[in-house]
């Protein structure tokens, strides 16, 4: 029952798993391994298991969901065109009056 998985498809492409792409991966596996963590912590603390249960399991499902729908609504350099979007101005604000713009500059000829 040994399962062998390509993850690498070739030089200067993107790493793929499972229909991942990209920085998905990371955030899939941060996602997952947070989720651990505050389980984890949550049952060390004493937390009814149930509870710990039930935090896991729907904060695990909720990160393999929201993972793939992020994939498959951005792709591959998604989040980089978000950030830079998000970064860009919206518009351009100039708060001159508009008679500086349409003022004609006379030169004068002192002969």
């Amino acid at each position: 029952m040994s399962s062998t998985y390509n993850i690498n498809k070739g030089i200067g492409r993107t790493v793929e798993f499972k229909g991942l792409k990209a920085q998905y991966l990371f955030i899939f596996a941060g996602g997952l391994l947070g989720t651990l963590i505050l389980v984890m912590i949550l049952y060390m603390a004493g937390v009814n298991s149930f509870i710990c249960l039930f935090l896991g399991a729907g904060g695990a499902s909720l990160i393999v969901w929201q993972t793939f729908s992020l994939n498959r609504k951005y792709g591959e350099h998604g989040l980089m065109k978000i950030g830079a979007k998000k970064r860009h101005p919206r518009y351009i604000i100039c708060r001159k009056r508009v008679q500086r713009y349409l003022r004609i500059t006379a030169k004068s000829d002192a002969s």
